[in-house]
Order: structure tokens, then sequence, then C-alpha cells
């Protein structure tokens, strides 16, 4: 298959894929949501405002217009908040090729339907028009991945063919992709582990240790596990570069901007506070209620996700969340 690449949303990530598949040899059309960073991209060949002092490749087309960014793609990388996904879909739903091969790299859940991506998109766009769907997640912070520093990620799809072909097309000298088919897993790890990545820096705002930070990853990743299998993926999946992968990296590293938001409720600042600040999203805080939710409606018991809830949204303080969690009832390790 050959032809222009769509990227759907112009934030940090989707600025940094656009650029790398234009460093891979495709032409690629960027749709673009402000006008003034449209502008910036086609006169300075720079994001300034989601992605400053990386010079852009000028086989990227920004453009305003959604509809004719999809016009004649051989394939569509959708890259936009997941908030924002759903809304997105039903407008390209009538211009959208029939059988389009489709790249969801957003990580995050829908709040209200907890509706993973591509469900999302699937479902906005109708049972009627055919897409062949994949999800690409992986341990890929886009300020190193887009100064063409080494990164490794996996492409997830129920069609072999279309995951191969991604497969193909995102691989490069400095970007390693893996093909699977737990879609739903590797949808899963890339969102949920957000919320832990939050609460790592919610104990790293307390100054709680390296120790504390390890136990709680380990454990953060027990509960996205459960879950996990709970809606019908595989285990395994969570030990890879979408699970454990990308949760050490968003958990640890100081360019995660979960991380981040984290800290700031642990040195006793509000999340609307944190929240007006921000010019680029953090995924966890919306995936926080999403993750509750899914945890009530399958059974499943998330004692470190729940107490991130209570910090953010229901005024628990952080040193009274980890009371809680150090006095919880005790237990084997894998019971």
């Amino acid at each position: 298959m050959t032809g222009r690449i769509t990227v759907v949303g112009a934030g940090s990530w989707g600025t940094t894929v656009a650029h790398h598949l234009a460093q891979q040899g495709n032409d690629v059309s960027l749709w673009v949501y402000e006008p003034d960073v449209r502008e910036a991209i086609e006169r300075r060949r720079e994001n300034p405002v989601f992605l400053p002092g990386v010079r852009l490749s000028r086989r990227i087309t920004p453009t305003n217009d959604l509809r004719d960014s999809v016009a004649d793609a051989a394939a569509i990388v959708s890259a936009a908040p997941s908030h924002v996904v759903g809304k997105l879909w039903e407008a390209l739903a009538p211009v959208v090729p029939e059988n389009a091969i489709v790249i969801s790299v957003s990580k995050g859940i829908e709040t209200e339907s907890l509706r993973t991506m591509t469900r999302t998109i699937q479902e906005a766009v109708g049972p009627g028009h055919r897409l062949r769907l994949c999800a690409l997640s992986g341990p890929t912070f886009a300020g190193e991945v887009s100064i063409g520093l080494p990164a490794a990620a996996v492409v997830a799809s129920n069609d072999s063919e279309a995951a191969h072909w991604v497969q193909d097309l995102f691989s490069g000298p400095a970007f390693r992709v893996y093909t699977g088919d737990d879609v739903i897993g590797v949808e899963l790890g890339g969102a949920l582990k957000n919320v832990i990545a939050l609460t790592a820096g919610v104990s790293d705002g307390l100054g709680l240790g390296y120790s504390a930070r390890a136990a709680l990853l380990v454990r953060g990743m027990a509960e996205i596990t459960r879950l996990g299998v709970a809606m019908g993926a595989d285990a395994k999946t969570f030990s890879g570069l979408t699970g454990f992968g990308d949760l050490v990296l968003t958990g640890t590293g100081e360019l995660s901007r979960n991380r981040t938001v984290g800290l700031r409720p642990g040195g006793g600042e509000k999340l609307s506070e944190i929240l007006d600040g921000m010019k680029m999203v953090a995924e966890g805080v919306e995936t926080t209620k999403a993750a509750k939710h899914l945890g009530e409606r399958e059974g499943v018991e998330l004692p470190i996700i729940e107490q991130t809830h209570r910090i953010l949204f229901e005024g628990q303080s952080p040193q009274a969340a980890l009371e809680e969690l150090m006095n919880r009832e005790l237990r084997g390790e894998f019971a």
C-alpha cells in the first residue's frame, strides 16, 4: 500500500508521529486544530506550542481542514486527546475511505462510555463502515522520539496484515515496532499506566523515596493486569512494552506530564490550579475516573486507583491515602 499518510491531531505526540513518518519517506498531512499552530508549522517548520525546538520535515503538510486532511489517505493516525476522539471521528465518518488502515495512538479511555479508543472510533463511524483498526502504544516520550533517540512500541490489531503493514511503516533506525493481536490489552496498558504514573508523582511529591515508588509501580501494574484480564486482555501483554515498559517510563521519567501533575498534589496544590496552568493534556486525570468506574463495573478491586481518585476528586489528602493503603488487610502477593 502506498500513498499519503494523515495524522489527526498536532499535540506533542501527533506532531512527533507526523515528523517520524515524514522522515521515513512518507508525505504526511497533519490536521491541526489551532490556526496559529498550523501557520507556524507551515512557515517556520516548528510546532512552538506542543513541540518547540524541533525542526519539522518539509514532507508534512499542515491543515485546519479536518475532512480534507483524510481524502485519499492510505492510512490515518488518530492522535487527538481521548476526550475529543469520538467527536472528531463522527465528523470524519462521511469522508473516511472504506477499509482505511486506522492507527490509534491516543492513550485514554472515554470517561462516560468507558470505551477504548479503537472502539470509540469504530462506533463513531458506524457499523456499516469497515475500518482496519490498529492500536500503537509503548514507552515513548515525544521529546525524545522527535529528535531520533531510540525507542520501541507495539502495534496490535485483529487484522494481522494491517498490523504488519503498520510495523513496516513505523519501523526505522531508531524506532522498533513489534506486532500483537491483543488490542484491548495494548490500549488498556497505554491508558491505565497514566493513572499509576500520576500516583507515583504524588509519592515523589511527598518525598516517600525510591522504595515506595517501586512498590507502587509494581502493585499498580498488578491492578492494571487484574482489570485488563477481567475485560478480556491477555495477562502477558502487561509485562511488555505497552504495560510495564510504558509504566516505568511514565512513572519515573522527568518528561512525564502525568507524573508531574501527581507531584504537585503531593506538595499541597489543588488539581484545578494545576490543570489551569497546563497547555498539554495529562490523560491520567480523566482516565482515573474511567478506571474507577471500570473496576466497579467489572467487580475488580483497585485500591491504588481508588485512592488516586479520592485525592484528585474527593478531597482526600495524600497522607491519608498512604495510611489507608499501608494499613489494608495483609495477604499473599498473588492472592
